[in-house]
């Protein structure tokens, strides 16, 4: 196309293009209200802009309900400006000046991609497209075929168009491709035959089992990955990550300098691993706790709404029967009031209908109001559940919580009597001289005088009471979230179903009544 550069000058996409685009998509005999409201650009699924003479992608942002994008002929040289487009399916930028695969990174729903005709050299930056299922990127610049086996990547590849390049003209080229892509039927606009099929899995073993192996352990690796973030998101569900193991106790001494010196003690390290292993027993029963407890929290939630819908379909049931009735005879009335016209006749049924209507309006209410009283009075025991749920892992959570305090306060006694005696020996040369000389230099620095050791031990103790603190805020604050959250959204439900049924009874007996002819009955309107 770039020859045409010296006869046409390139634009840049702007509003005036994407609307005369969007307007020229509406049929000639629309009004011009009809073609405003067909040219909101929100509404726009397609859009085709070829043959523009267009250089640069641009104020596309706001057609963020597009689907299909047409961009080819023009003489765009990069990809760029269609991050908001993320609904797009169809792409064609075909006969263009672009030479980098690139700016597509969004673009998740994409399945046909048309890159037909340009100065591309290499495929690559397409990780993200995995909905891709058409794929040209012939009469390009491609010439290492060894390039195409990016494409295995793509697992819904289905029809791939590469004529044209440099390396189709390699020998073997149509075997190589169709083995490093086994899942493809369609290669250059021809069918991939079964025979070609297994000739190039014959001839290309040896470069294509070790990639198998590869994605093999790849994709077992990922597997490991999605089941370890699966457990996770299940233990953050129940407050309960990183308490299983010691992920919690590593976090006490993590950056603690001083606690690491002092393990090199004779007697500090047996007394960190045995404070090690009762406080992860102490974690261990909070961590199984935690998970116990969800269970339970997710049973009760659960049991809540199989009960209120239980109640729901048993009114439901019976406001259709109410209303099956009701319009069998009002069906007959409307018949015989147009039968009759007008005269005592008519003025009778009249009046009677709008008995009937008003009866309708008086059964449907009163059961409402009583289907309201279950559900509310459902909702408050559900509310106390919840309430005693809530208050009964709190103060279990704080007993365990208490629990890692004591350890780590009778820990930190223990510690500074080891501590202290070694720095009385020291002082008193009582140290036998092959364990003083066996002392690290920073251990030696940090036992220079009794206020300094006390005071770094003192600090590290400190620091570790305010994880331990932390950890057990983080819990009752996560608690506290979901008391609030779950027993809102119950009742907010309810608030809005009630809402909702008041008005599809209202608009039911205005209709009702507008059918009946009454001039003179007072319209309902639904209460805000």
């Amino acid at each position: 196309m770039s020859q045409f550069f010296s006869n046409v000058e390139p634009n840049i996409i702007d509003d005036a293009m994407v609307q005369k685009a969007t307007e020229e998509k509406c049929p000639e005999d629309l009004g011009d209200l009809a073609r405003q409201e067909n040219t909101n650009v929100k509404v726009v699924t397609e859009l085709q802009l070829s043959f523009k003479s267009i250089l640069q992608i641009d104020n596309l942002w706001q057609l963020e309900n597009l689907t299909k994008l047409q961009l080819d002929n023009n003489f765009i040289e990069k990809i760029e400006g269609l991050e908001s487009l993320v609904h797009l399916v169809w792409l064609d930028l075909s006969f263009n000046n672009i030479e980098v695969i690139e700016g597509l990174d969004t673009l998740v729903r994409l399945q046909d991609l048309s890159l037909y005709s340009n100065r591309i050299s290499k495929i690559e930056h397409m990780d993200t497209l995995q909905e891709l299922q058409i794929f040209s990127v012939g009469k390009n610049n491609l010439t290492v075929l060894e390039d195409v086996v990016y494409l295995r990547r793509l697992k819904n590849l289905r029809t791939l168009n590469l004529g044209g390049n440099p390396f189709c003209s390699k020998e073997h080229y149509r075997l190589f491709v169709v083995a490093h892509l086994p899942s493809l039927l369609y290669l250059d606009f021809k069918l991939v035959r079964r025979s070609t099929r297994q000739a190039a899995a014959v001839k290309y073993q040896d470069l294509t089992k070790p990639l198998e192996q590869e994605e093999a352990q790849v994709l077992a690796l990922q597997e490991i990955e999605e089941a370890e973030q699966k457990e996770l998101e299940y233990q953050q569900t129940a407050f309960v990550e990183y308490l299983n193991g010691s992920l919690l106790f590593d976090s006490l001494y993590a950056e603690d300098r001083e606690a690491a010196i002092l393990a090199s003690l004779p007697a500090v390290e047996d007394l960190l691993q045995a404070y090690k292993k009762e406080f992860l027993s102490v974690t261990e029963k909070l961590y199984n706790y935690g998970l116990e407890e969800y269970e339970k929290r997710a049973a009760e939630v659960s049991k809540f709404y199989k009960r209120f819908y239980e109640i729901l379909t048993a009114n439901q049931q019976e406001s259709k029967r109410i209303i099956s009735d009701f319009e069998s005879q009002n069906q007959r009335r409307l018949d015989e009031l147009y039968q009759a016209g007008s005269g005592d006749i008519a003025e009778s049924e009249q009046t009677q209908g709008k008995e009937d209507i008003h009866q309708l309006w008086d059964a449907l209410m009163t059961l409402e109001t009583l289907v309201s009283n279950d559900l509310e009075e459902l909702l408050q025991d559900f509310k106390r559940s919840i309430d005693v749920m809530a208050s009964t892992f709190i103060e279990t959570i704080q007993g365990i919580f208490s629990q890692c305090r004591d350890l780590e306060n009778e820990h930190h006694e223990k510690l500074m009597e080891i501590v202290i005696a070694t720095l009385e020996k020291l002082q008193e040369e009582e140290f036998e001289e092959d364990l003083q000389d066996d002392l690290p230099d920073d251990v030696r620095r940090l036992l220079v005088d009794k206020n300094t050791i006390v005071n770094a031990i003192n600090m590290s103790h400190r620091i570790r009471l305010q994880k331990v603190d932390k950890r057990e805020s983080d819990m009752l604050c996560n608690i506290y979230k979901w008391q609030i959250s779950v027993i809102e959204k119950a009742f907010q439900t309810e608030s809005d179903r009630n809402r909702a049924c008041i008005k599809k009874i209202i608009c039911l007996i205005n209709t009702l009544k507008k059918e009946l002819g009454n001039s003179d009955t007072v319209i309902l309107e639904p209460m805000e």
